[in-house]
């Protein structure tokens, strides 16, 4: 069955989930391979956004390395100045033989249930005055890893977020990702995340109008924007025709939200509250968007 026939065709499942620890290891037993289908997949099997994002997440960081099953991951980049490559002072050096990271990272989304976390070093100013900046693999029961969860944001509280403090934890040669942190990991993931949380949440908007007999339309209106997003992840993530895309489909998609939210007083109370609670997930980073769109706008005209 593919994972439109999925959508459509599917009985939407009503048990309620009892964990993200729970959500977590259901996730692991998705049947699509591709990681906008698990994408689309973990918000229709979803019971609130908050765990459909939590699917995303894992698949575009799926997408982002290239493997064939998604890890429990948390990328680790932000820190007390952001996550610009200027903001990253967390430290990748080799001392007698041996390699240490040590650092803080402020907001580290699932760290603390990721069985390996990924963080953003530097290896210090090159020439050119740019931060040399890695991806390095850490576990997080390794020596110097202390994970404190934040405290719960307001929407989708049941994401944790955490402060990610690395006190020379020792890491070998292999752990350090090939290639430049923010060039090959970290910038592509910002478009690459978004697609996959837009695609989760189109899965879960159809899951619930189905459910709960919204109009038609919904459903109808939806499916065409899930079509598209399979078109804009077979792009490069840095191909300026997929930010305008993607910033295409995100208008569309709250307008579509927007001219519905009357059928959601059709949902169970607690669905519908927490819906809209969490529906400031669709805004997270949209500043970012915005600017990768002008940028992308620019590139194309120049």
């Amino acid at each position: 069955m593919t994972i439109l026939e999925h959508l459509l065709r599917t009985t939407p499942p009503r048990e309620p989930i009892a964990s993200l620890d729970a959500w977590l290891e259901r996730l692991s037993a998705s049947p699509y391979a591709a990681p906008i289908e698990r994408a689309l997949w973990a918000g229709f099997e979803a019971d609130r956004l908050g765990y459909a994002f939590a699917g995303a997440y894992g698949a575009a960081l799926q997408r982002l390395l290239g493997i064939a099953a998604p890890a429990k991951l948390s990328l680790c980049a932000t820190e007390p100045g952001g996550a610009h490559p200027r903001a990253i002072t967390t430290k990748l050096e080799k001392v007698g033989g041996e390699m240490f990271v040590r650092g803080e990272k402020t907001f580290a989304t699932l760290a603390s249930v990721a069985d390996e976390l990924l963080i953003v070093a530097s290896r210090g100013v090159g020439s050119d005055g740019k931060n040399r900046l890695r991806l390095v693999r850490v576990k997080p029961k390794a020596n110097g890893v202390t994970i404190k969860d934040r405290e719960n944001t307001h929407f989708a509280p049941e994401i944790p977020h955490a402060v990610v403090t690395l006190l020379n934890v020792v890491v070998r040669d292999d752990d350090v990702l090939p290639g430049d942190a923010y060039t090959e990991y970290l910038k592509p993931f910002r478009t690459i995340e978004d697609a996959h949380v837009l695609a989760a949440t189109l899965g879960y908007v159809i899951r619930e109008a189905r459910a709960n007999d919204f109009t038609p339309a919904l459903v109808e209106c939806a499916v065409p924007l899930v079509l598209a997003l399979g078109e804009v992840v077979k792009r490069p993530p840095l191909d300026p025709i997929a930010h305008i895309a993607l910033a295409g489909l995100f208008t569309n998609a709250r307008r579509l939200i927007a001219e519905h939210d009357a059928e959601w007083e059709k949902a169970p109370s607690e669905t519908r509250d927490r819906w809209r609670r969490d529906m400031g997930l669709l805004m997270i980073a949209e500043n970012a968007r915005t600017k990768r769109t002008e940028a992308a706008w620019k590139t194309l005209s120049g």
